[in-house]
């Protein structure tokens, strides 16, 4: 599969096939693309956290309405940022840098033929403060994204919108 394929296939998934479990290379291919995700100045102002507890994944449901796939889903990645390693003019940019590489997780998943749903935590502070606690980091879970092999075959619901493009020649 390539880029372009793998972006215009993926897509929010709610529903997983139960009792699938991803293979580690899998999970450490996904962290991998994570990890090449850009950020201001190279700080890679992040830190992973895999979670393939049942009960883990349950509480996460408790901590966000909308991580309720979590229940069918084989694991999950918590981005999580580590705002303090960008000092100066790289400051304040962990929350685009962990979206690029949340993005990454969502592409290779998809090109292994998985499917995600990323769930935010950040910047709701309830929800960060609470998953800080359920994953024990001092680290600002930004999001939590549901890995597994889909259930479901959604329609595609984004597209190109040339209302929304403007050119400067």
């Amino acid at each position: 599969m390539n880029v372009t394929e793998a972006i215009r296939k993926r897509r929010s998934i709610r529903k997983y096939k139960e009792g699938i479990l991803i293979p580690d290379d899998h999970i450490q291919l996904m962290l991998e693309a994570a990890m090449m995700a850009p950020s201001a100045g190279n700080t890679r102002p992040w830190e992973f956290v895999v979670i393939q507890n049942r009960e883990i994944m349950e509480e996460i449901t408790q901590i966000s309405p909308y991580a309720r796939m979590m229940r069918t889903a084989s694991a999950a990645i918590a981005v999580c940022a580590l705002p303090d390693t960008q000092t100066g003019v790289c400051s304040g940019f962990w929350p685009q840098d962990c979206g690029a590489a949340a993005e990454n997780i969502l592409l290779q998943a998809q090109d292994l033929g998985y499917g995600t749903c990323w769930c935010g935590m950040y910047p709701i502070q309830q929800r960060v403060e609470k998953a800080q606690e359920l994953l024990k980091v001092t680290s600002v879970p930004y999001a939590v994204i549901a890995v597994g092999v889909p259930a479901q075959e959604p329609e595609a619901r984004g597209y190109y919108d040339p209302g929304r493009v403007k050119y400067i020649k």
